[in-house]
């Protein structure tokens, strides 16, 4: 293909942006469910806090993960992570509307149902509660999304680049379109989850096959083979 692109890089660059979206949304959400259960001059807040702590961590976790997969054995590791992500997505797709609807309410902090109130129905919380609640998420979802992202686009550095400058700006501005457009249109998450389980797939076929000396056998559209370090 022209300018040395090929097939292989477009279809990382496509799926770095829709991991990207799926797990901002994903994260935003969090946040707002954590947030939509305070006071509302407490939620503007802690909404902030979050957002700016996932934004820290994706950055911090970028510094490192990206080097730690090129161990060997790692890129297994890695992929059985994503597994367990790919779990709790689905097990987040699975939470009533009513709770995402709540959630996303908070974050835009718009009345989307025309109810009347912003976040009803969400448990009450303390702000200390709320802002605990969103670290410990924001800690494990930005790990999430920076492996997503590395597992994604490896071998291209130029799409892991760009996969991890995007995570960054879709959680400090666009969270809150995001969290919107996904609590309207759900089927955009499930796409993502299967992008994301494929992703988790290729990367233990790919970790095994480095344990096992290069000798597994290809895998079209999911392995097409190794890039072991060249011999000295």
């Amino acid at each position: 293909m022209p300018f040395g692109i090929d097939a292989s890089f477009i279809s990382s660059f496509l799926q770095v942006i829709m991991i990207d979206l799926v797990l901002a949304g994903d994260n935003a959400v969090v946040i707002g469910l954590a947030a939509a259960g305070l006071p509302k001059g407490m939620r503007g807040r802690a909404i902030l806090i979050g957002i700016a702590v996932a934004t820290v961590m994706r950055i911090g976790f970028a510094l490192v993960t990206t080097q730690l997969l090129a161990f060997t054995g790692l890129l297994l590791a890695g992929g059985l992570l994503l597994l367990w992500v790919c779990w709790k997505m689905y097990e987040e797709l699975r939470v009533p509307s009513s709770e995402h609807l709540a959630a996303a309410e908070a974050v835009t902090g718009q009345d989307l149902n025309a109810s009347g109130t912003v976040g009803e129905g969400a448990p009450r919380k303390t702000l200390r509660q709320a802002v605990t609640q969103i670290i410990v998420a924001d800690v494990s979802m930005s790990l999430d999304n920076v492996l997503a992202v590395a597992g994604a686009a490896q071998h291209h550095p130029e799409v892991l680049i760009f996969g991890l400058i995007l995570s960054v700006a879709l959680m400090g501005i666009a969270s809150a379109f995001i969290a919107r457009l996904l609590n309207r249109h759900r089927w955009i998450a499930w796409i993502g989850l299967v992008i994301i389980l494929y992703v988790a797939a290729r990367m233990i076929y790919e970790g095994a096959d480095q344990l096992l000396g290069y000798t597994l056998p290809h895998i079209p559209l999911v392995y097409s083979g190794p890039h072991a370090p060249a011999a000295s």
